[in-house]
């Protein structure tokens, strides 16, 4: 069945027209109504018909997204790349994007994920944005960081984890991301192909992780014959083990104990 193209009135023509004159990619409300001579009312009723048929993108209360030309066939659509990025714009916010999109891009997981991990300093939840679904995990500013910029589809830069940071990661956060045990298969078989990559493993487990992270990733990185010394950061900062906690969690804790590390041993690195 053919789609039927959007008929647009003089007030929509005159919003794009306003938008694409001042190359203005963001309209809040209250910008219109006085070049347009119209009421707030009308305002607001004009932004809502225009988000609902697809030509607007609703990012946040008031401001909407804006398509720098009239979209084919009336609907538009953009990558959530794009929209996340344009979304924090308007927050002022700092973002990363983590999780399964991380993991499938470094070729740890390949399963594609169907939302966008978010971390960052402003939103939490789950979110329906231009038709992509995001998963917003707020978080402290000091545990950003260890990014790379990524190109999208759209010709702009997206702000994506270093894959020691995704590494990291998926140990740090794994009852949301389900990834423990596999994830310690994922840094054997990384360091294993890519040995120069282990300090920045350990900075990042050091500055953006937390105590039972840095126990998991320190006693596994052992395993992996790291020497000693270069582990003396993590064990400084973790003091002595004054408790314990399963190297796997969520699996029965029945195993031999570690108390370098603080670990109850309760499984083995996946092959």
């Amino acid at each position: 069945m053919k789609k039927q193209k959007i008929k647009l009135g003089p007030l929509e023509m005159q919003l794009l027209s306003y938008a694409q004159m001042r190359k203005k990619d963001i309209l809040s409300l209250g910008e219109l109504a006085n070049v347009a001579g119209i009421t707030k009312k009308q305002e607001r009723e004009l932004f809502s018909r225009l988000s609902r048929t697809g030509i607007l993108i609703r990012l946040n209360k008031g401001v909407y997204l804006v398509p720098p030309n009239m979209p084919a066939g009336g609907r538009w659509t953009v990558s959530g790349y794009y929209i996340l990025s344009k979304l924090m714009e308007i927050l002022q916010g700092t973002y990363q994007i983590s999780g399964p999109n991380a993991f499938n891009l470094y070729g740890f997981d390949d399963q594609v994920p169907n939302r966008i991990y978010v971390y960052n300093d402003r939103l939490f939840g789950e979110k329906e944005i231009g038709g992509t679904d995001f998963i917003f995990i707020k978080t402290d500013a000091k545990r950003l960081g260890s990014t790379k910029s990524m190109k999208t589809p759209d010709g702009i830069e997206s702000v994506m984890v270093s894959k020691t940071r995704a590494l990291v990661d998926s140990v740090y956060d794994w009852s949301r991301f389900n990834t423990l045990p596999r994830a310690y298969g994922w840094i054997a078989e990384t360091l294993k192909k890519d040995q120069d990559i282990t300090e920045k493993l350990i900075d990042d487990t050091f500055k953006y992780s937390n105590k039972g992270t840095m126990k998991r990733i320190g006693y596994l990185l052992a395993q992996l014959g790291i020497a000693d010394n270069r582990l003396l950061e993590l064990k400084r900062k973790l003091g002595p083990a004054k408790s314990l906690i399963p190297w796997i969690p969520g699996q029965p804790t029945k195993g031999s104990v570690n108390k370098e590390w603080g670990l109850i041993i309760n499984g083995a690195i996946p092959q």
